[in-house]
């Protein structure tokens, strides 16, 4: 795949889109995304990320709200370049929606409602999401905006950008696994501290930890926490008289 870049820009470029991505949470990973696509790829004046699940489309991340009206403008009528996209498992290069043949109803209503008329979709893999599907799509108001450049680049964008985001979101989900672990140890523990000390049953024990919970207005783990290690349900606030 050959663009205008040389291998030093290109890699240049991916370096600071991976440093962003990094730092980026699951739930703005996509933003970033959307973001570094306007940054790098020639032509994109907006870009957005479409999610399917279930044969229905969302928009989790988008640089204007003229990607966000755009987009639902494809999903409710159910054809665009990025919906087909997504679909077709290709890419699908727009360069005048007002007089593309291939979506004349969505291509007008988009420039009539948005301004938009060129637009640029690539369909994006998740390994270890298989039954997400997932667009990256640019967008711009001038016509014929994306070409080769914008194509090699956008593509390369859009497979790093997969991986990046999965990563990210597995590398949380291994952290919220460690976290519920370490809860539930607490909890077991806390529920063995009150079963001898008050010589009660598992289920009585809980139900004490969750009746202090509601009485201090605390989540039970940190009430087990607190058991744990001191040995003693924390006391309720005295009321005043």
């Amino acid at each position: 795949m050959n663009s205008g870049f040389s291998p030093d820009e290109l890699a240049a470029m991916f370096a600071k889109v991976e440093r962003e991505l990094a730092l980026a949470h699951s739930r703005t990973a996509l933003t970033v995304l959307a973001q570094s696509a306007v940054d790098v790829v020639p032509g994109a004046q907006m870009a957005g990320v479409s999610l399917g699940r279930g044969g229905r489309f969302s928009t989790p991340a988008a640089t204007d709200e003229a990607v966000r009206t755009a987009d639902a403008l494809q999903y409710q009528l159910g054809s665009g370049p990025c919906v087909d996209a997504i679909v077709q498992d290709t890419t699908f290069n727009a360069a005048d929606l007002r007089t593309d043949p291939r979506w004349p109803q969505f291509g007008r209503a988009a420039y009539e409602r948005t301004g938009i008329v060129s637009m640029l979709s690539f369909r994006m893999f998740f390994e270890v999401h298989e039954e997400l599907l997932a667009g990256l799509n640019l967008y711009s108001r001038e016509a014929d905006a994306f070409g080769a450049d914008s194509e090699a680049v956008g593509m390369l964008l859009a497979t790093h950008g997969a991986l990046a985001v999965a990563q990210t979101a597995e590398r949380e989900k291994a952290d919220n696994l460690l976290v519920a672990l370490k809860t539930s140890r607490e909890i077991g523990v806390a529920t063995g501290i009150l079963m001898q000390k008050y010589l009660i049953t598992r289920d009585e024990a809980f139900n004490l930890l969750r009746m202090s919970s509601q009485a201090l207005h605390r989540k039970v783990a940190d009430i087990a926490a607190q058991v744990a290690d001191t040995g003693e349900l924390p006391e309720p606030p005295s009321r005043r008289t």
